[in-house]
Formats: C-alpha cells, structure tokens, sequence
C-alpha cells in the first residue's frame, strides 16, 4: 500500500526508535509529526529530514492526561484525521533490581511506559473509531513477553502491561476497522542504554539493532492493506537468544 500523504503521530520521537521510526515514515511520503518531552530533541529529529513535507513537532508529556489531549488537538488540527499512530515513548532507570529499586522509580516507569501509552490510545480511538479506519504500532518489549534480570522489574512489569494494553485494544477494535500491532524489540542501539547498571560498550552497540531496523518493520505493518493485522512482530538481534 502506498503511503503517501498518511498521517502519523510519533511520540517518543525525539530520539532512539522513535526518531528512526519518524524518518522512515517521512521518507515514505507521509505527513509525519513528533511529541516528546524534550522540545530541542524534537527539532533534531526534524532538521534530519530535509525533503516534504517537513517532519513537524510538537512537545507533550505522555504520563499528563491534559498534556495529551493537546497534543491530539494540535494533530487534528496540523496533521488532519490521524491515520497512525507509533507509542514509542519510553525509559528505564539505572537502579532496576528489586533489591535497589526507589519506589518513586517504579511509579514513574508505569506512568511512562504503561499509562502513557493507555492515555495516548484513549485520546486517538475516538477519531479513529469515528473514520473506522486507523493503525497503532505500539514499541513494547521482548521484556514485555519474557522478564529478564537485564530489564529490571519495573521496566518488565510496564512493558507486560504495554503489551496486554494493546493486545486488548486491537481485540476490542479490529470490528471497527482499527489494528493494533505490538512489536518486541530486543536490544537496540538507542539511549536507553545510557541508563545500563554496567556502560555498554561501541562494540556491542553495533552488533545488536538499530533504529531503522525497527523503522523498516514499522513501515511494512503500515504497507499491508487493511484488510490485514499483524498483532504482534519481534524483532532481535541475530545473537541475542529468544527462548
């Protein structure tokens, strides 16, 4: 399917995945926009692309109900009926064990990660639902299948309920012509890994996924007719073990 001239919200899209995912869809064709905390971020990722449309910005704190609803506003009235939307926003903490968790840390990972996806869904499904028409590429985790000392507990436990959000939602709308995919990425070169318990070295980094891996995947759910669902892809590195 020739995405030309589609609508697309990216949150998160100031960095890591959801700047590749930004660029892909810009490259495409599409009428791409990006939210993000971080309004200097979001002009990055934007003056990387320098054909048309332009990639527009827009700041917007995804854990803030209020927050949101202006930002879907904003999209309404910018970008015009959104036909997708990519929830790429997410973090972790440095301190993930059990043992060395700050319960402040563990609130503030659900809120990003789980709520700030359900307040992203909940905003755009009723623009959605009125056109019975729209896709939502939800970035959970292959720790939101698999929980692994790596992640942590509260990355783990919001990224399981990022995946059972959109495995529901998908459920709930496919009759009204909406599809939700989850993707699981495993281990990709963003900044996240910045926030590692042990630094990541050069050398890893560029052996496990990049930003345009998940981009390219992101592009090919949006390619099917919509006629077709994929409802959950992961996507790993070649070493990295999934089992």
């Amino acid at each position: 399917m020739d995405l030309k001239g589609k609508s697309v919200l990216v949150t998160g899209g100031g960095t890591g995945m959801g700047r590749g995912i930004a660029l892909a869809f810009a490259q495409e064709g599409c009428r791409v926009a990006v939210s993000g905390r971080r309004s200097e971020k979001l002009g990055e990722t934007a003056s990387l692309w320098t054909g048309e449309p332009a990639i527009l910005c827009c700041t917007a704190d995804v854990t803030n109900r209020k927050s949101v609803e202006r930002l879907f506003a904003w999209a309404s009235a910018t970008l015009g009926p959104l036909d997708i939307l990519v929830l790429s926003a997410g973090s972790n903490i440095r301190h993930r064990s059990m043992a060395e968790i700050d319960p402040g840390d563990w609130d503030r990972m659900l809120q990003i990660n789980a709520t700030g996806a359900f307040n992203c869904i909940h905003a755009a499904l009723p623009r959605m639902r009125e056109r019975r028409a729209g896709l939502i590429i939800n970035i959970s985790s292959v720790a939101g299948k698999r929980a692994s000392l790596l992640s942590g507990v509260a990355y783990n436990a919001s990224k399981f309920a990022a995946t059972a959000l959109g495995t529901s939602v998908g459920l709930e709308e496919g009759n009204n012509g909406i599809r939700v995919t989850n993707i699981y990425p495993g281990e990709v070169n963003t900044p996240i890994l910045d926030e590692r318990p042990q630094p990541v070295s050069e050398e890893h980094r560029a052996r496990i996924l990049q930003p345009e891996d998940i981009a390219l995947a992101a592009v090919m759910i949006a390619r099917l007719p919509p006629r077709a669902h994929i409802p959950e892809l992961v996507i790993k590195p070649t070493h990295q073990p999934y089992a």
